[in-house]
């Protein structure tokens, strides 16, 4: 019998769309022999379901549930695949646990961790990851431009602690571009954390459970054609992503066995694309995503075909690891 799956997508955040386009792939290459879909979209006014005609009904938020033709369907997964709040820090992931239906992203904590930079960035450094030097801030602290700067240097990453896809992140030159820096990284956060910069090669590397088994995929190398990977580089072709990435075997061993150990430290399951800089010739952690892109055009589905792993195989595996996880 088919099992009746949700794919939830959109979100709260700027990220809505680029969540809409990932669902819409994942509804695309479901194996529809197994599962029946159904595209959930979470919007902050309601949640519901669109057909292949849009039309929208309802989601009883009680327990998840859906009626067409006067018939209630539930489902046995959902595939989570909201980036930003509420499918990555948490929130939802909680409420599926509350109510006992397997959700296919990481648990509710690893969620709300791994979403906010500097708490995973704190989490991580006692286990001697290395990372940039970083100085944070909340929205009402006094700003101190000088003690900033002395601290992380020039060149230097201002960004919203709690927001995807480069959205409210500059690169700053000087001293006079880094308050209207903080100002745009405001609009997004009330957090915001500023980093030193890392010059080198930088990479991005998925870690998923597959087969049961936490595996490293090929790691894809970023050339970005602006200051660095923002959302132009990440979404309207502003960049090359090389995979596998033109690192040497020394250096590849080296990125693949952090990002496992981080993916492992942090207890993660399902899907995960972590960012590192080669600088001084080691990988340092920049952010961990756990609810990445996953259009046609993303890095994550990118690295599962260099492993040989098929679209369909890689959602049939994601969803029944997650089934199987909730009945352990």
């Amino acid at each position: 019998m088919k099992k009746n799956i949700a794919i939830l997508m959109g979100g709260y955040s700027s990220e809505f769309e680029i969540s809409i386009q990932s669902g819409n792939v994942v509804y695309k290459y479901i194996d529809r022999d197994q599962y029946n879909p159904y595209r959930i979209h979470i919007t902050k006014e309601s949640w519901f379901y669109v057909d292949d005609h849009d039309q929208k009904f309802p989601i009883d938020k009680n327990d998840f549930s859906l009626t067409l033709n006067g018939s209630k369907i539930t489902f046995d997964a959902a595939f989570n695949i909201v980036h930003g709040t509420p499918g990555e820090d948490g929130i939802l992931q909680a409420y599926f646990e509350l109510i006992g239906i397997p959700q296919t992203a990481c648990d509710f904590y690893q969620a709300a961790l791994t979403f906010n930079k500097r708490d995973c960035i704190s989490a991580l450094k006692p286990y001697g990851i290395p990372t940039a030097t970083n100085y944070f801030l909340n929205k009402g602290d006094k700003i101190d431009p000088e003690t900033i700067l002395s601290t992380v240097g020039l060149p230097c990453f201002v960004k919203a602690n709690k927001a995807g896809s480069s959205y409210g992140v500059s690169k700053v030159k000087t001293q006079a571009e880094l308050i209207p820096a903080i100002e745009l990284a405001y609009k997004e956060d009330d957090e915001i954390i500023i980093e030193s910069f890392l010059s080198g090669t930088e990479v991005s590397v998925g870690v998923i459970t597959y087969e049961g088994e936490d595996t490293v995929l090929p790691i894809t190398e970023i050339v970005s054609e602006n200051e660095f990977f923002d959302y132009e580089a990440k979404y309207l072709g502003k960049s090359q992503e090389i995979t596998p990435a033109r690192l040497s075997e020394e250096d590849t061993e080296k990125v693949k066995a952090l990002a496992l150990r981080v993916y492992q430290i942090l207890k993660m399951k399902g899907f995960s694309r972590s960012e590192y800089i080669f600088h001084n010739g080691e990988p340092h952690f920049i952010e961990m995503n756990t609810n990445p892109g996953f259009s046609e055009a993303s890095i994550l589905p990118q690295q599962a075909r260099a492993a040989g792993i098929s679209i369909k195989d890689l959602l049939t595996n994601t969803i029944e690891e997650a089934i199987l996880s909730s009945e352990k």
